[in-house]
């Protein structure tokens, strides 16, 4: 078994394992809360357990708008994950880190002082998500274009914000770069203020906004006419779903009223998008009784609110930014600007090798969605090729995997010796980023 452990630290969930798995050991939350009811905050695996209820819980995240800002928090996080869940022996073995791009000097030390120092690892080498994604997907089709061009643009939504990024021969190109200050976090914050305005305060309700947006939003192909069908009433709007929140007696995680609701809108076209598909037959496993029938004609004395137009309102903010008045471009604009900022040879290539990952993609119709908005930007000669990931939330932490199984892994790492004799800057700037 490879003794290198490699970690997605990303700003909402922590991706780890051994390299050279073809996933990892856990994938767990980057932050500790504590519900109202206890003295004790719960670490990363702990908030993922049935019976914890998490109502109004108490959040405290390492990172704030994708930077390491309490890196004390960060360590004792990683002690949890290191000790208890991977159950490894830091001095006898390497560690594979993600950071993000851009990290600030300050930020480098104080993570290389936790690495050596605290947790006394043997060696260390970090990458930046795009060129882990690259690998992958290079690796993934030998024969494909990705591959033979050595050359893509990796479109990265991940919780903190969003990045478009040019990578060429494994080397992310630092000055194509583009960013939209929008991730899963914005989002759900966005959805939050949303519900309670319209319907009940929810401003407290990290766990339960983050599930309602995963099992219900979806990126509209036609905002104007699915605003039409918002307006409508009772049964004839389609969008409609309702969410009963968790008592804390009886649930005390939310659930879907009728998780056939959810599908409806997509019938319209005549088909459910398989992604979406197979998530609400995962809700329904989920539920806390099988008696679906019974749960409709429940009425919580209102413990529920409806969502119609929300539904796709939120993800259409990564679309278009400036209607919330935020002074940014849309994923599509920061996507052309990425690729103009490359060598013209390079722009047939990236626009035909578009690479989506992060948590943001998963909702039903971004691709499609991203494609339409993209075209009329991209001069008619090129084609456009969008692809998803297969899983969109491990493609960085597989690309990491593959890479530490690398035989000249080793010989690209910082080794503890070398950080004691050199410091963190020299060492860093083996790293080329």
């Amino acid at each position: 078994m490879s003794n290198v452990v490699v970690l997605d630290n990303g700003g909402g969930l922590m991706k780890a394992g051994m390299g050279g798995e073809r996933d990892p050991l856990c994938v767990v939350p980057n932050c500790t809360a504590r519900p109202p009811s206890s003295k004790k905050w719960l670490l990363a695996d702990q908030l993922l357990s049935p019976a914890e209820d998490l109502t109004s819980a108490t959040l405290r995240r390492p990172f704030d708008r994708g930077y390491l800002i309490n890196p004390d928090l960060q360590s004792t996080l990683w002690a949890h994950l290191f000790t208890n869940l991977l159950k490894i022996n830091p001095s006898s073995t390497s560690l594979l880190l993600t950071e993000p791009l851009f990290n600030l000097p300050s930020i480098q030390r104080s993570i290389d002082e936790i690495i050596f120092e605290e947790f006394n690892f043997k060696a260390l080498f970090v990458a930046d998500s795009p060129s882990l994604v690259h690998l992958y997907e290079a690796s993934r089709r030998p024969y494909g274009l990705v591959s033979k061009a050595q050359c893509s643009l990796v479109v990265d939504c991940g919780f903190s914000f969003t990045h478009t990024a040019p990578v060429f021969q494994n080397f992310t190109l630092n000055y194509g770069v583009k960013r939209l200050d929008l991730g899963g976090k914005a989002l759900t914050n966005y959805l939050k203020e949303l519900v309670s305005y319209r319907s009940v305060n929810v401003m407290d309700e990290s766990f339960i906004i983050d599930d309602v947006k995963e099992k219900l939003c979806f990126v509209s192909l036609d905002v104007p006419r699915d605003l039409q069908i918002a307006r409508k009433h009772g049964k004839d709007n389609v969008l409609r779903c309702t969410y009963v929140l968790p008592d804390g007696v009886t649930y005390t995680k939310g659930y879907l009223k009728d998780p056939d609701e959810s599908k409806r809108y997509f019938t319209l076209d005549d088909e459910v998008p398989s992604s979406h598909r197979g998530e609400n037959d995962y809700i329904e496993q989920q539920d806390p009784t099988d008696k679906n029938q019974d749960r409709r004609t429940v009425d919580l004395t209102k413990n529920e609110f409806c969502l119609t137009n929300e539904r796709f309102l939120v993800p259409e903010m990564i679309f278009r930014p400036a209607d919330l008045g935020m002074n940014q471009a849309g994923l599509a604009e920061c996507i052309v600007r990425s690729v103009n900022s490359c060598h013209p040879h390079l722009h047939p290539v990236l626009y035909e090798s578009i690479i989506l990952t992060g948590g943001s993609t998963l909702f039903p119709r971004f691709a499609e969605r991203l494609e339409r908005e993209l075209r009329p930007l991209v001069p008619d000669e090129y084609q456009v090729k969008i692809t998803t990931q297969e899983d969109p939330i491990l493609g960085v932490w597989r690309g990491g995997s593959l890479l530490a199984s690398s035989p000249d892994f080793e010989t690209m790492c910082v080794t503890k010796a070398e950080y004691e004799e050199l410091g963190s800057a020299r060492c860093r700037s083996r790293f080329f980023h």
